[in-house]
């Protein structure tokens, strides 16, 4: 199978009001329909990319469920270009509300919706209820893709359970804010290394609430490199992950057969 093109959209945060997400429904075709000129197959937008991520006492007003209003907008912006979709956005599913992705085919089918499971600081802890499944994932033109948000990231077992589940392409809209940048620029290159497949990591920029968002989105790949990686402003880039190249991977650093977990299991 050919590779599968990816674009990453490093936005600002949309403009919000306390009753719609008009604004990140726009921002969100605007760069699918970008992605699919340039060839994507697949866009990642950043975490909370529907709504922005500083919302303080508004995500319960801003918070739909999957199959809402914003979810059908949406699916029709990925199958009038074409192009499958991830965003992110505030779920609500009964009285709770997640921080939660997206995943939709370029038919406008929804493939797959993730909640983040680790949830960061203060303001997530208390507007947000974690998700119990770990291991989401979908397929898109032969290539098995899995979901994280942002922090779920850095926890190097998050990952690894995705690579051992079959992930080839990790997808990670995210939030990430200064002065972490050596999680976007050294720690993803490092966990795309050390589980062997390939994580597309797509950040927000510029400031919003008390948040300075760095940037640094990237393509990583099973070598550590970055494929692909944005400077600190708006930008959408486009690469590309070849699930083909993961065996000749996967056999120069065999971390994933070589493992012994019967030594783990007492120390998890």
């Amino acid at each position: 199978m050919p590779p599968l093109r990816i674009a990453l959209y490093q936005g600002p945060p949309p403009a919000t009001d306390t009753s719609t997400s008009a604004h990140g429904l726009a921002a969100l075709d605007d760069a699918a329909r970008r992605a699919a000129a340039q060839g994507a197959r697949l866009l990642v937008t950043p975490e909370l990319s529907l709504t922005g991520y500083a919302l303080g006492d508004r995500v319960a007003d801003l918070a739909e469920p999957a199959d809402g209003e914003s979810a059908r907008a949406l699916a029709r912006t990925a199958a009038r270009h074409g192009i499958a979709l991830v965003y992110g956005y505030p779920e609500r599913a009964g009285s709770r509300v997640h921080n939660s992705v997206q995943l939709v085919g370029p038919d406008g089918t929804r493939l797959a919706n993730y909640r983040k499971t680790h949830l960061y600081g203060g303001f997530e802890t208390a507007s947000f209820t974690p998700g119990d499944q770990l291991v989401v994932q979908a397929e898109l033109d032969g290539v098995r893709l899995g979901l994280l948000v942002c922090y779920d990231v850095e926890f190097p077992e998050a990952v690894r359970a995705h690579a051992l589940a079959g992930t080839e392409v990790l997808l990670v809209p995210t939030a990430l804010m200064r002065p972490y940048e050596f999680v976007a620029a050294t720690l993803v290159p490092v966990r795309a290394w050390e589980s062997q497949l390939f994580i597309a990591y797509a950040n927000r920029t510029g400031a919003e609430g008390e948040f300075d968002f760095a940037g640094l989105s990237a393509l990583a790949a099973p070598d550590g490199t970055a494929r692909i990686r944005a400077g600190s402003g708006e930008t959408l880039l486009v690469g590309e992950a070849d699930p083909a190249e993961l065996p000749a991977f996967r056999a120069q650093s065999p971390y994933l057969t070589d493992r012994r977990p019967e030594l783990y299991r007492a120390h998890v």
